[in-house]
Protein backbone atom coordinates (compact mmCIF):
# COMPACT_ATOMS: atom_id res chain seq x y z
CA UNK A 1 0.00 0.00 0.00
CA UNK A 2 1.05 2.97 -0.73
CA UNK A 3 0.13 6.56 1.45
CA UNK A 4 -0.65 9.77 -0.39
CA UNK A 5 -0.38 12.88 1.41
CA UNK A 6 -1.19 16.29 -0.50
CA UNK A 7 -0.60 20.03 0.11
CA UNK A 8 -0.43 23.68 -1.36
CA UNK A 9 -3.94 24.14 -1.95
CA UNK A 10 -5.62 27.28 -0.75
CA UNK A 11 -7.16 30.48 -2.44
CA UNK A 12 -6.24 32.60 -5.21
CA UNK A 13 -6.99 35.21 -7.94
CA UNK A 14 -7.57 33.99 -11.50
CA UNK A 15 -4.85 34.35 -13.19
CA UNK A 16 -2.45 33.64 -10.29
CA UNK A 17 -0.91 29.84 -9.73
CA UNK A 18 -0.39 27.29 -7.21
CA UNK A 19 1.95 24.64 -7.06
CA UNK A 20 0.37 21.29 -5.11
CA UNK A 21 2.82 18.50 -3.79
CA UNK A 22 2.38 15.10 -2.89
CA UNK A 23 4.43 13.13 -0.61
CA UNK A 24 4.34 9.49 -1.25
CA UNK A 25 5.48 6.68 1.25
CA UNK A 26 5.28 3.05 1.62
CA UNK A 27 5.22 0.53 -1.02
CA UNK A 28 6.46 3.24 -3.77
CA UNK A 29 8.70 1.15 -5.42
CA UNK A 30 5.17 -1.40 -7.08
CA UNK A 31 3.78 2.57 -8.42
CA UNK A 32 4.24 2.61 -12.32
CA UNK A 33 1.90 5.78 -12.18
CA UNK A 34 1.10 8.81 -10.26
CA UNK A 35 -2.07 11.19 -11.30
CA UNK A 36 -3.77 14.28 -9.93
CA UNK A 37 -7.70 14.06 -9.99
CA UNK A 38 -9.97 16.88 -8.97
CA UNK A 39 -13.55 16.80 -8.24
CA UNK A 40 -16.39 19.30 -7.03
CA UNK A 41 -19.86 18.47 -5.53
CA UNK A 42 -22.51 16.96 -7.55
CA UNK A 43 -19.52 16.04 -10.59
CA UNK A 44 -17.44 13.27 -11.26
CA UNK A 45 -13.65 13.18 -10.73
CA UNK A 46 -11.77 13.93 -13.80
CA UNK A 47 -8.41 13.45 -14.37
CA UNK A 48 -6.43 16.50 -14.79
CA UNK A 49 -2.70 15.08 -15.21
CA UNK A 50 -1.01 12.01 -14.93
CA UNK A 51 3.04 11.28 -14.90
CA UNK A 52 5.00 8.10 -15.06
CA UNK A 53 6.39 6.91 -11.71
CA UNK A 54 9.76 6.14 -12.71
CA UNK A 55 12.35 5.78 -16.22
CA UNK A 56 10.98 7.38 -18.87
CA UNK A 57 9.49 10.23 -18.41
CA UNK A 58 5.64 10.38 -20.20
CA UNK A 59 2.35 12.70 -19.01
CA UNK A 60 -0.88 13.28 -19.91
CA UNK A 61 -2.88 16.13 -19.29
CA UNK A 62 -6.51 16.89 -19.59
CA UNK A 63 -7.67 19.39 -22.51
CA UNK A 64 -8.47 21.83 -20.05
CA UNK A 65 -5.55 22.23 -18.47
CA UNK A 66 -3.28 21.90 -21.37
CA UNK A 67 -0.53 25.04 -21.39
CA UNK A 68 -1.27 25.91 -18.07
CA UNK A 69 -0.58 22.87 -15.72
CA UNK A 70 2.90 20.65 -15.26
CA UNK A 71 3.09 17.68 -13.56
CA UNK A 72 6.60 16.64 -12.43
CA UNK A 73 8.24 14.22 -10.18
CA UNK A 74 11.22 14.08 -7.82
CA UNK A 75 12.13 10.46 -6.72
CA UNK A 76 14.77 11.18 -4.76
CA UNK A 77 11.94 12.67 -2.59
CA UNK A 78 9.25 10.46 -3.68
CA UNK A 79 6.89 13.50 -4.44
CA UNK A 80 4.86 14.57 -7.48
CA UNK A 81 4.13 18.33 -7.96
CA UNK A 82 1.64 20.05 -10.34
CA UNK A 83 2.11 23.24 -11.37
CA UNK A 84 -1.00 25.36 -11.92
CA UNK A 85 -0.66 28.71 -13.74
CA UNK A 86 -3.32 31.13 -15.44
CA UNK A 87 -5.54 29.81 -12.74
CA UNK A 88 -9.35 29.90 -14.09
CA UNK A 89 -12.19 29.62 -11.77
CA UNK A 90 -13.19 27.01 -13.02
CA UNK A 91 -10.05 25.29 -11.88
CA UNK A 92 -11.64 25.13 -8.26
CA UNK A 93 -12.41 22.05 -7.17
CA UNK A 94 -10.78 19.81 -4.41
CA UNK A 95 -7.33 18.07 -5.43
CA UNK A 96 -6.30 14.29 -5.14
CA UNK A 97 -2.59 12.55 -6.06
CA UNK A 98 -3.16 9.20 -6.39
CA UNK A 99 -1.27 6.12 -7.55
CA UNK A 100 -1.13 3.41 -10.02
CA UNK A 101 0.76 0.10 -10.71
CA UNK A 102 -1.49 -1.03 -13.59
CA UNK A 103 -0.09 -0.07 -17.32
CA UNK A 104 -2.13 0.12 -19.92
CA UNK A 105 -5.41 2.03 -20.37
CA UNK A 106 -6.72 5.63 -19.82
CA UNK A 107 -4.41 7.66 -18.38
CA UNK A 108 -7.04 9.31 -16.54
CA UNK A 109 -9.58 6.30 -15.51
CA UNK A 110 -9.69 6.91 -11.75
CA UNK A 111 -10.77 3.10 -11.27
CA UNK A 112 -6.81 1.97 -12.26
CA UNK A 113 -5.74 4.06 -9.18
CA UNK A 114 -5.64 2.09 -6.38
CA UNK A 115 -4.18 4.89 -3.32
CA UNK A 116 -5.78 8.18 -2.98
CA UNK A 117 -5.00 10.70 -0.65
CA UNK A 118 -7.27 12.90 1.38
CA UNK A 119 -7.33 15.67 -1.15
CA UNK A 120 -6.53 19.51 -1.05
CA UNK A 121 -8.96 22.62 -1.43
CA UNK A 122 -8.14 24.84 -4.74
CA UNK A 123 -10.14 27.77 -4.51
CA UNK A 124 -9.64 30.21 -7.39
CA UNK A 125 -11.97 33.71 -6.98
CA UNK A 126 -12.70 36.19 -9.83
Amino acid sequence: QVQLVESGGGSVQAGGSLRLSCAASGNTSSVNWMGWFRQTPGKEREGVATISASGFLATYYADSVKGRFTISRDNAENTVYLQMNSLKSEDTAMYYCAARRRFGGRWDDSAAFTDWGMGTQVTISS
